[in-house]
């Protein structure tokens, strides 16, 4: 069976579905199944981009932009 058949076979089905529980649980799992799609489709930094955030974060460092670890903790 190809995919197109299969995708035609669940809508009806779905379509015949009178459990609002289930349909709820169907609306959870497709919005899981994009998420973790989404999150899978992330670029890895480039050696240059993360050397250039180093550099920025040193430069933050040493003009006194940084917070400290109890004023981060106090704020969350």
């Amino acid at each position: 069976m190809d995919l197109q058949t299969r995708k035609i076979e669940f809508v009806q089905a779905f379509l015949k579905l009178q459990s609002e529980e289930m349909i709820s649980q169907f609306e959870k799992l497709l919005r899981n199944a994009k998420q973790s799609e989404s999150e899978n489709d992330f670029e890895p930094f480039t050696v240059e981009e993360l050397n250039e955030r180093i550099l920025q974060s040193e430069k933050d460092f040493e003009n006194n932009k940084f917070k400290t670890t109890a004023e981060l903790l106090s704020k969350y």
